[in-house]
C-alpha cells in the first residue's frame, strides 16, 4: 500500500482550518492535493481529533492481524483435510505430504513443513545411493521365476550367485520394487502347547505319505501320492496320476525302498487307500511300523501337510497343466527343485539334499549334527492314532 504523504496529526489540522472557513479549493492549492482526496479524508476523519485517529489506526491494524491469523487457520484446516487418512511417518511419506500439499493448494515449503511437522533438510535431501540397477533386474528375474518366494530365500539364491550384499539391502530393494507376495488367504493361529519331538535325527527315521488333488484344463481331476523323510524335509515321491489305488501305493513304496532302503516308520491319515488290505499284507510282509494318526487330526502328519501346502501354493496354483503327461513332466521337475535348490527355512536355508548329506556324514563320524528344526527329535506319535499290528488284528 503507498503511504499517504500527510500524517495523521496534518490531515486533521487540514480538516479543522476547512471547519474554521477555509475554502475547499483554496486548502488544496495550499497543500498540493486533490479535492477528491480532501473529501475522502472528511468522510473518514470527521469530527475526530489526533487521540481518535491514532485509536482508529491501531483497531484498523488489529484487525488486519485477526483476519490474516482466520485465514491461515482456515488454510490449515485446508491442507489438514487433505492429508486426512495418511500416516505421517517416514521421510518419504512426508516428502510426498509436502509435494502434494505445494501442488495442491500452492503454499510455500517453509509452511508445508510446519503443517506435515517435517525438516526442511530432510524434505530437500537427495539420496546419494547408487541405482543398483543390475541387482534390481536379477532381484526382478528371480521373483518372477520364483512367485512365491519372499525376500529371505531370494537373498539365499543371490548369495549362492556370488552377490555380497546384505539381506537388509535385499529387503530394501525387494520393497522398492514391490515384489510382496501376495497372501492368499489368512493364517491360522496355533492353540494349545506343542508336544515334544521323538524321531531321532537320521535319514529314513520316518516317512510320511498324503494325497493331494487338482485338476487339468479340460477339468478332469488327478491326484498326487505325496511321500517325503520327516527329518530331512526330501520329497521322495510326488507321483500324479487319475486314480491311485493301494497297490499303486505298495508298489511305489517298494520301489522306493530298493532305491532308498526301509524307513523305520511310515505315518499317513485314515484313506482307504492306506488302510486297505494290501497296505496291510505288504507292511506285515516287509515288517515295517505303519502309524495311522487319529482321524481328525492332520497336524499329527504336519510335515507331508506342509509339503503339501507348498507344493499348492508354489505348483498348483501357478500352473495350468494340460494332461498327465505334462503333470508329470512339471512335478518331477519341481520336486527335483525342491530337493536340490530351493531353501529350507526349517534346515537353516539349506536344501534338503545338502542337509540330508550332511547327517549321513555326520553319522557315518558318529558326531552330533548341526543343530537345526530338524534335531535329535523331529515329531512325536499321536498317543491315540493306530498301528498296523492292530489293524491287522481287526481285520483278521
Amino acid at each position: 500500500m503507498k503511504r499517504s504523504r500527510f500524517s495523521d496529526e496534518q490531515v486533521i489540522g487540514i480538516l479543522q482550518e476547512h471547519e474554521a472557513g477555509a475554502k475547499c479549493a483554496d486548502l488544496c492549492r495550499k497543500h498540493g492535493m486533490s479535492e477528491g482526496t480532501f473529501y475522502a479524508w472528511k468522510s473518514k476523519y470527521s469530527g475526530m481529533a489526533v487521540p481518535d485517529v491514532k485509536r482508529l489506526k491501531a483497531l484498523e491494524d488489529e484487525n488486519g492481524k485477526l483476519k490474516k491469523l482466520l485465514a491461515e487457520q482456515m488454510l490449515d484446516a485446508a491442507a489438514m483435510k487433505e492429508l486426512l487418512g495418511k500416516k505421517m511417518v517416514g521421510p518419504v511419506v512426508k516428502r510426498e505430504a509436502v509435494a502434494h500439499l505445494r501442488a495442491k493448494l500452492g503454499l510455500s515449503e517453509r509452511r508445508a513443513c510446519k503443517i506435515v511437522g517435517a525438516d526442511r533438510k530432510m524434505i530437500r535431501y537427495q539420496s546419494c545411493r547408487p541405482p543398483e540397477i543390475e541387482l534390481r533386474i536379477r532381484l526382478r528375474d528371480l521373483a518372477n521365476e520364483r512367485r512365491r518366494f519372499g525376500y529371505r530365500r531370494l537373498f539365499i539364491l543371490l548369495r549362492r550367485e556370488g552377490e555380497p550384499s546384505g539381506i537388509n539391502r535385499i529387503y530394501r530393494l525387494y520393497r522398492e520394487e514391490g515384489l510382496a507376495v501376495r497372501k492368499r488367504r489368512a493364517r491360522r493361529k496355533a492353540i494349545g502347547t506343542r508336544a515334544p519331538i521323538l524321531v531321532e535325527a537320521k535319514v529314513n527315521a520316518r516317512w510320511s505319505l498324503d494325497f493331494v488333488h487338482d485338476q487339468f484344463a479340460s477339468g478332469q481331476r488327478f491326484r498326487i501320492l505325496n511321500i517325503m523323510d520327516d527329518v530331512t524335509r526330501e520329497c521322495l515321491a510326488a507321483i500324479p496320476d487319475t486314480s491311485i489305488s493301494g497297490r499303486r501305493v505298495v508298489r511305489e513304496l517298494t520301489t522306493l525302498i530298493e532305491r532308498r532302503g526301509a524307513p523305520g516308520m511310515i505315518v499317513s491319515d485314515n484313506g482307504t487307500e492306506l488302510t486297505c488290505n494290501a497296505v496291510l499284507g505288504w507292511c506285515s510282509g516287509h515288517k515295517i511300523n505303519w502309524h495311522y494318526i487319529a482321524p481328525g487330526k492332520p497336524m499329527q502328519n504336519g510335515f507331508v501337510e506342509s509339503f503339501n501346502g507348498r507344493m499348492r501354493d508354489e505348483l498348483l496354483n501357478e500352473t495350468m497343466f494340460r494332461n498327465l503327461a505334462h503333470a508329470r513332466i512339471v512335478i518331477r521337475d519341481w520336486a527335483h527343485d525342491y530337493n536340490t535348490t530351493r531353501p529350507h527355512s526349517a534346515l537353516g536355508y539349506e536344501t534338503p539334499e545338502a542337509f540330508a548329506k550332511r547327517l549321513i556324514s555326520a553319522t557315518d563320524c558318529h558326531a552330533t549334527p548341526h543343530e537345526s528344526s530338524a534335531r535329535q527329535s523331529v515329531a512325536k506319535l499321536a498317543s491315540n492314532g493306530v498301528s498296523t499290528q492292530k489293524a491287522l488284528v481287526q481285520i483278521g
